[in-house]
């Protein structure tokens, strides 16, 4: 696949990690997110999914769009991967209430100004 198509095809993963982070959580305070591991664990591979596609992204596209802090996203990846027993529900809570919506925003303007429709792979 050509890394443009990569490229879409990695945002739309991105995008579509956090849609399932906001179905996942849409009824959700802290206290029942925090009680509930099944849902901590499931936000926790989207988190993954989304800092995955993200490392799939060309230098290049990630250069042209410095807007996006790839290195939190992809930093944030490597915590739940690599240091898994430091992770503290309580961060995953505030990325999940005040970075989600932003970042989604952000990538769908991204694709929006592609090539094409942005929703083919």
């Amino acid at each position: 696949m050509p890394a443009k198509n990569r490229d879409v095809a990695s945002l739309l993963d991105m995008v579509g990690a956090i849609q399932s982070i906001q179905d996942f959580t849409a009824s959700f305070s802290l206290e029942t997110y925090l009680e509930n591991a099944l849902v901590q664990s499931a936000v926790e591979r989207q988190l993954e999914i989304l800092g995955e596609a993200a490392t799939r992204i060309s230098p290049g596209f990630r250069q042209a769009h410095p807007e996006l802090d790839w290195r939190r996203i992809i930093g944030q990846r490597n915590i739940l991967i690599h240091r898994y027993d430091q992770i503290r529900q309580e961060f995953i809570w505030a990325v999940i209430a005040a970075e989600l919506v932003p970042l989604r925003a952000q990538l769908e303007s991204v694709l929006a100004v592609l090539p094409g429709d942005g929703t083919s792979r």
